[in-house]
């Protein structure tokens, strides 16, 4: 039979079987980490997500003979538009069955719908914004994802290619093997810098801490660190309120590294927590009856793995070893917590000075993820 594209409506009830497709669709596979499904819906409500106040989306769901078969959502950032004087739209959370009729109707009905408003380009897979999940994995198919990052089949990119998608930008991720000792040059890097330029490491026991002192200015150090990136979106006065109150009190506060100068004004931060991907595979995506515990478990028990979900440094003190400081704190923490491996986030394929601060330890490029564009 034909496939049916719909609307879904943005209702609770219907994002939620929205996003059970997605994880449903990788049962099964041994690679895949399922989302926390209530953090997907309330990524794409509009009354819980601060970024509808300058976006808009429509989520479509596909289907053969009244089954799902595949999902996609289309975005359109205006405040980035307007500040980039483009008319771009996004997709993302994007999945389908490996059947040409499936991804060519999704993909018509977001170009349908973001032609209809104007916009001449469709980009993606990307979020609202940069806090959101994006880059379609395009190799290390058989490497286990992790929490922050899309997991897709190696069908995926072979549809974009077919439907006329070409490559905008592609994102690296690696894996580093934490040593048994800190390398004494990188000890004697960081302790030059932090002498030079009279900085200091500030830890934390406190998330309540964290928030009053530097919450506000954390993210306002990401949205300056991040401003030229690809597609980076800055992040309004009502997210970083969000934020804040959803991440900074489930992080691992041994595990965040905060440098500051001597009026303790904040130079640059080092977010790692220890690895969820075991933890949400055994969960499901759900939080109950017993996917909390399995979560806390991950992050108050020993965790072999750890991800490092982002660095931030100030324009000025880039370049000047700031980043080192980070891995002389952290560093020694996973070796004295039995750490072996660590997950980088994505950085763009071009970012060579990111990825030479690797080079100090053994690694391995593991995985890489693109970013397609297609005119409407």
């Amino acid at each position: 039979m034909s496939v049916t594209v719909r609307a879904i409506p943005a209702t609770k009830k219907e994002l939620t079987k929205y996003v059970q497709f997605g994880i449903d669709l990788y049962k099964g596979n041994p690679c895949y980490v399922p989302p926390l499904i209530f953090d997907d819906v309330n990524t794409l409500l509009p009354e819980k997500n601060p970024a509808f106040e300058f976006c808009e989306a429509q989520s479509f769901m596909a289907y053969r003979n009244g089954k799902p078969v595949g999902r996609i959502t289309g975005i359109i950032n205006n405040m980035l538009n307007e500040k980039s004087g483009r008319k771009e739209a996004r997709f993302g959370f994007v999945d389908f069955i490996d059947d040409d009729e499936v991804s060519d109707s999704l993909f018509a009905a977001v170009k349908k719908w973001a032609g209809q408003r104007g916009m001449t380009d469709l980009i993606g897979p990307m979020g609202f914004t940069d806090m959101d999940h994006e880059g379609m994995l395009i190799e290390g198919f058989n490497e286990m994802g992790t929490m922050a990052t899309i997991y897709n089949y190696p069908y995926y990119p072979k549809h974009m290619e077919r439907m006329g998608f070409r490559k905008d930008t592609d994102w690296v991720e690696f894996r580093i093997t934490i040593p048994e000792k800190l390398p004494d040059k990188f000890t004697r890097i960081a302790e030059i810098v932090l002498k030079k330029y009279d900085l200091r490491i500030v830890k934390f026991t406190s998330a309540k801490k964290v928030k009053e002192e530097y919450g506000e200015a954390l993210f306002k150090l990401i949205n300056e660190t991040y401003a030229g990136l690809y597609g980076y979106s800055p992040l309004t006065d009502k997210q970083i309120a969000y934020y804040i109150d959803m991440y900074l009190d489930f992080l691992k506060l041994d595990y965040v590294s905060i440098v500051v100068d001597k009026n303790a004004e904040l130079i640059g931060v080092g977010v790692s927590m220890p690895s969820m991907t075991a933890a949400l595979r055994k969960s499901g995506g759900k939080l109950f009856p017993f996917g909390w515990w399995h979560l806390l478990r991950a992050l108050k028990g020993h965790n072999d793995v750890v991800d490092l979900m982002l660095i931030a440094v100030k324009p000025e003190y880039q370049s000047k070893g700031v980043n080192s400081l980070f891995f002389y704190d952290l560093c020694n923490l996973y070796i004295r917590d039995g750490v072996k491996y660590a997950e980088t986030n994505l950085e763009l394929e071009e970012n060579l000075h990111v990825q030479s601060q690797w080079d100090y330890f053994e690694h391995r490029q593991h995985r890489r993820r693109r970013a397609y564009r297609l005119g409407i």
